[in-house]
């Protein structure tokens, strides 16, 4: 009896395990400081703007045309969907792939004709720089992949490509340009031989918004004399903003076709939303 007394006043006074604590809860991150947040839009704003940044971007251009045809009643709207998706090639080297995707809605001789236009892809090979200035240079392809013989030129065709940026404090400005010419395809088409040249400068305001002006000036050299030029003057507005996590980068833009073929319209109106994808 004495025993298991004293077994049973030991038991008492020895102090029971504890409890395993929970473990803490690891902190949630924390938001960026509205300064931080602002300075992350206004350089992914820059990024958005270098046509041959280290970015994948998914941009859908349209372009709308209105006083087109002999009677200045028709309409040519066109969708480029012109996804960028760039390569670390080395520590130095980037190659930056831009492909075209038109998809058209535009008058014709037996009425207006929707659909695919040719696939045009280019490729930019980029060096790895430090200062304001960026360069790319590499082929630039046309592949016939028109759903309709009036949508396309039915033509292979390649050429040059370059492109150079100067990106500085609120600026980014500098030119796309290349030149085309076909080297196989329908010999019932007529060759190809074709300029592009787009000269682009954005100024960056504050909380993502900018201002922008971006031509596309085209030649087509097979054309005469009068009708081989489309020479549009303009800009507008655009701005960088999220839904939820994902950056968008949306802007409108209008210009006058100071120069251009006799059936060509006078004024396009350009809207464009471009999905970007930062690492």
């Amino acid at each position: 009896m004495t025993r298991f007394l004293s077994a049973l006043i030991c038991a008492t006074l020895l102090p029971l395990p504890a409890a395993a604590e929970p473990a803490a809860a690891e902190p949630a991150a924390a938001e960026p400081a509205p300064a931080e947040q602002e300075a992350q839009t206004e350089a992914l704003a820059a990024e958005a703007q270098n046509p041959v940044a280290n970015l994948v971007s998914v941009p859908f251009q349209y372009n709308l045309t209105p006083g087109i045809g002999p009677n200045e009643n028709e309409t040519q709207s066109l969708l480029n969907i012109q996804p960028v998706v760039p390569f670390s090639l080395s520590p130095n080297l980037t190659l930056v792939t831009r492909t075209i995707l038109p998809v058209l809605s535009q008058p014709t001789a037996t009425g207006n004709q929707n659909g695919i236009g040719d696939l045009n892809p280019s490729f930019f090979f980029v060096p790895k720089g430090r200062g304001a200035w960026t360069f790319g240079f590499g082929p630039t392809l046309v592949l016939p992949t028109a759903s309709d013989s009036s949508l396309g030129r039915g033509k292979w065709s390649a050429g040059p490509a370059a492109v150079a940026v100067y990106s500085k404090g609120p600026w980014v400005a500098g030119a796309l340009v290349n030149n085309i010419w076909s080297f196989a395809g329908d010999s019932d088409r007529s060759s190809v031989s074709a300029f592009l040249l787009q000269p682009f400068i954005n100024y960056n305001l504050r909380q993502g918004w900018y201002l922008v002006t971006a031509p596309i000036v085209t030649a087509n050299w097979r054309a005469a004399s009068g009708d081989q030029w489309i020479l549009p003057v303009g800009g507008g507005v655009g701005r960088l903003f999220r839904i939820g996590k994902q950056p968008i980068n949306a802007s409108l833009q209008a210009y006058a076709n100071v120069v251009k073929p006799d059936f060509f319209g006078d004024v396009t109106i350009r809207a464009q939303i471009q999905f970007l994808f930062p690492k």
